[in-house]
C-alpha cells in the first residue's frame, strides 16, 4: 500500500528514523520520503542499512541517508543522533522506533533478558530523545514521536517484555510533552497493533509451537480478533507519523494514537 499525499506539508522536514532499515520503521521512512521529507534510517548492520537505501532512494533522490547503530549501546545512541543531526544540517523530528524484543511469558524470561529488554526499549529512548533536545530546539516545527504497542493498554500473554517496558516510554512521553512544550516541541505515540511484519509472523510462529497449531492458522486467527478483519500495512503506521511531524498536529502533544484496525477494546 502506498498514496502519494504531499497534504502534510513535510516537505524538507529534516526526521531521525530509528530501527527502520524493515518492518514498520520502514513503512515510516517510506512514507515521510514520498511526502518530501528528508529521511535518516537507521539499522544494526552497515549492510542491511545499504541494502534499504536502495530500495528507498527512487522515492527520495537525495533525500534519504542512513546510518548504523545499534540504538541499545547508548554510545551509538549518542553518535546516531549527532551524526543525524549533522548529514540533515539540523533535525525537526525524531520517531522512535526499536526492533523486538526476546518473545516469551514472565516466567521463561531470565534476568539477561530483561536487562537487555531495558536497553533497548527503555534505554534507548530516553537516550536518543535526551540527545535530540539540543537540536529540535532549533527547528521551527520540532517534535518526536515514539512508537510502542497496543501492548502498553491490553497486555498480550507472550510478550511480557513489551507488555511491562514499553509502559515506561508513555511515561517519558507524557514528561517529555509537558516539560518540552514552552519550547515548542511537540511529543507524542503511536501505538500499532498487528502489522504485516517479521515480528508477527515471529509471535504467531511461538504460539503455534506451544499450541501445536500451523503459523497460517494463528495468523488467519490473529485477523479474525480485529474489527478490521486485517493486518495493518507498515505504511499505515507511517501515515499517523507524517501527520504526527506535520504542521497540521501543531496543537497535539502528549497524545497517544492507536493504529490498530480497531482490536483495543479498552476505553
Amino acid at each position: 500500500m502506498s498514496i502519494m499525499t504531499k497534504i502534510y506539508g513535510i516537505e524538507g522536514l529534516r526526521v531521525l528514523v530509528t530501527a527502520s532499515t524493515r518492518g514498520i520503521g520502514f513503512g515510516i521512512a517510506k512514507v515521510l520520503l514520498e511526502n518530501g521529507a528528508k529521511v535518516m534510517i537507521n539499522g544494526r548492520s552497515k549492510e542491511g542499512v545499504l541494502k534499504s537505501l536502495e530500495r528507498l532512494r527512487a522515492l527520495g533522490e537525495g533525500r534519504s541517508y542512513g546510518i548504523a547503530a545499534d540504538i541499545a549501546v547508548k554510545e551509538d545512541a549518542v553518535r546516531l543522533v549527532r551524526e543525524a543531526a549533522s548529514t540533515l544540517g539540523g533535525l525537526d523530528s525524531l520517531v522512535y522506533v526499536t526492533g523486538p524484543p526476546k518473545p516469551g511469558y514472565f516466567s521463561e524470561l531470565n534476568y539477561n533478558d530483561w536487562e537487555d529488554g531495558i536497553r533497548l526499549l527503555v534505554s534507548s529512548a530516553i537516550t536518543l530523545a535526551k540527545e535530540s533536545i539540543a537540536f529540535l530546539k532549533e527547528s521551527s516545527n520540532p517534535s518526536m514521536v515514539f512508537l510502542t504497542s497496543i501492548a502498553v493498554k491490553e497486555p498480550i500473554p507472550n510478550i511480557a517484555l513489551s507488555n511491562v517496558l514499553r509502559i515506561s516510554v508513555h511515561g517519558l512521553v507524557k514528561t517529555l510533552s509537558r516539560e518540552l512544550a514552552p519550547m515548542g516541541i511537540r511529543v507524542n505515540a503511536v501505538l500499532p497493533g498487528h502489522i504485516e511484519t517479521e515480528r508477527s509472523v515471529q509471535l504467531a510462529a511461538d504460539k503455534a509451537s506451544r499450541e501445536k497449531r500451523s503459523v497460517e492458522e494463528v495468523l488467519r486467527e490473529m485477523a479474525s480478533d480485529i474489527p478490521m478483519k486485517r493486518l495493518g500495512k507498515p505504511e499505515e503506521v507511517g501515515y499517523a507519523v507524517a501527520f504526527l511531524v506535520s504542521p497540521l498536529a501543531s496543537y497535539i502533544t502528549g497524545a497517544f494514537l492507536p493504529v490498530d484496525g480497531g482490536i483495543l477494546r479498552s476505553v
